[in-house]
């Protein structure tokens, strides 16, 4: 559900394309990928990959370097204690309403056209809130 969450809140609808050249996400992209095309394009080729699962670009807690992972089930290959700051949901129901079981790329494309990236950089300049569990 967690993933699902932060899905839902990175999406919206009419978004710039991508992040302000002087945005802090954009520079943290551009240092760990070179430039932020480049990180788009490995983002999506790793949303592009054979399989159901789900896209995360995360801050590295340690060294604060953004990484892409691909987790395939919501439980199952999160990295422990990175800080998501844009997840993309590639199992089938997130697409197959608009989009046929082959016509993936057309949802990767129309996800890059809905990242909400206020949603991101607040993600990234914030610190990650750990909720407590709630009281039995």
């Amino acid at each position: 559900m967690i993933l699902h969450e932060y899905y839902f809140s990175n999406l919206r609808s009419g978004a710039q394309p991508r992040p302000g050249a002087t945005s802090a996400v954009a520079q943290a992209l551009g240092a760990a990928f070179g430039s932020v095309e480049d990180w788009r394009k490995d983002f999506q080729a790793t949303g592009g990959m054979r399989g159901a699962g789900w896209v995360l670009l995360c801050e590295d807690p340690m060294t604060r370097r953004l990484t892409n992972h691909w987790v395939s089930l919501h439980q199952d290959g999160v990295p422990a204690g990175f800080k998501p700051l844009i997840v993309m949901d590639v199992w089938e129901h997130a697409f197959m309403r608009d989009y046929k079981a082959t016509e993936r790329g057309r949802y990767l494309d129309a996800f890059f056209r809905n990242i909400d990236w206020h949603v991101v950089e607040r993600r990234l300049v914030e610190p990650m809130a750990i909720r407590p569990a709630a009281a039995a």
